[in-house]
């Protein structure tokens, strides 16, 4: 095998690695990795507004608001507007969130992150050139996405992924 096979085969790997975490998480927890994360984020902040959700995992507040519907319905989240502010709305789990919550795999970006983190600074940089150069030979510089390591399509109006 020579060296285009060796990195087509490494970037189709990660795509499908991808693609089979998200399918086990749709599985175990009948959700998304955009919604987990959300229901992650309601836990670890206190009162957090959906503008402060929308921040803290990179999506646009339309597409925040979108999932917050979904989880509502399922009873997993719900919504309460700000007695100090109306203009602001806080999201708070319910117990059936705390409870898939606890038995939910970790999010494949999760078990990423604390590997990067554990590489030397320069073993980080040079992962990080390498994939900016692969997504230029791709011609995919352009293609907006967030930060979560999920399968979805592109909102263009907000330029964040649309997962929901």
């Amino acid at each position: 095998m020579d060296n285009i096979d060796d990195v087509l085969v490494a970037l189709r790997r990660v795509i499908r690695a991808t693609d089979l975490h998200s399918k086990h998480l749709a599985k175990t927890t009948g959700l998304t990795t955009p919604q987990i994360l959300l229901l992650q984020a309601i836990r670890a902040g206190n009162d957090i507004t959906i503008g402060e959700l929308a921040n803290d995992v990179s999506l646009s507040q339309a597409t925040v608001t979108t999932i917050l519907d979904r989880l509502e319905k399922r009873e997993l989240v719900y919504r309460e507007r700000s007695t100090k502010d109306k203009r602001k709305v806080h999201a708070h789990l319910t117990d059936a969130g705390v409870s898939i919550l606890k038995d939910a795999p970790t999010p494949l970006q999760e078990h990423f992150t604390l590997q990067f983190n554990n590489l030397q600074q320069w073993e980080q940089m040079m992962i990080i050139a390498a994939l900016q150069r692969v997504a230029h030979m791709m011609d995919a510089q352009q293609i907006d996405a967030a930060p979560v390591l999920d399968i979805g399509s592109i909102d263009r109006q907000s330029t964040r992924v649309d997962k929901t």
